[in-house]
């Protein structure tokens, strides 16, 4: 089964002063290269989801495609990256530098007998939506939903099949409020400067 593993660069950074946050370094690596290093040992293929005109620079070789639905939330990001992929995919938010290559291969192994994989956490939703394994099965969910007028992220759960991470498998890769952390702000780049680079997937390569 092909798994393209797709960067996720949605929002308006404007709590990052509108600059593009997975642009940002954490121990020297630009965000958005650790989440391509973590992702590229588990996938057969790549993708960039962002409506940014300047994306098409962001990562060279890799396909570029925008959002096919607007002005719905974070869903978009899912639904576009099973629009354009056409196959399972794993999706990783640009701005996760600590996600770790184990724990999507995880993912993606528990995804095999389900319409979608996600991990548990302490998050205000109990888990990590924009950290997770999709298949096509939820692109008429998502649309659904939608329609409907709920645009929650994780809306379309109760209509497909989930498995769970759970918290205590997540906790097996490290800690779960590291392992998710979201770069949003110039402070949350320094604490996560503060942290050691991870040793398990990428976190050690920039792209030019």
């Amino acid at each position: 089964m092909t798994v393209t593993g797709v960067v996720l660069a949605g929002g308006l950074s404007t709590r990052y002063a509108g600059r593009p946050k997975g642009l940002e370094l954490v121990h020297g690596v630009r965000i958005i290269d650790r989440v391509r290093a973590a992702l590229e040992p588990v996938v057969d293929d790549l993708l960039l989801i962002a409506n940014d005109d300047a994306a098409g620079a962001w990562l060279p070789g890799v396909r570029w495609e925008r959002d096919v639905l607007r002005d719905v939330g974070s869903v978009a990001g899912i639904h576009a990256a099973l629009v354009h992929a056409a196959s399972p995919v794993l999706v990783v938010a640009w701005d996760m530098p600590f996600v770790p290559t184990t724990l999507l291969g995880a993912l993606r192994d528990i995804g095999r007998d389900a319409d979608a994989a996600v991990p548990e956490s302490d998050s205000r939703r109990g888990l990590e939506p924009l950290c997770a394994y999709y298949t096509p099965a939820c692109v008429s969910a998502i649309e659904r939903r939608i329609a409907a007028g709920d645009r929650r992220v994780i809306a379309f759960y109760d209509d497909v099949n989930v498995a769970r991470l759970t918290a205590d498998r997540v906790a097996k890769f490290g800690d779960p409020a590291l392992l998710f952390m979201n770069v949003n702000t110039p402070e949350e780049r320094i604490l996560a400067e503060a942290h050691d680079a991870p040793t398990d997937g990428g976190g050690d390569r920039q792209e030019a």
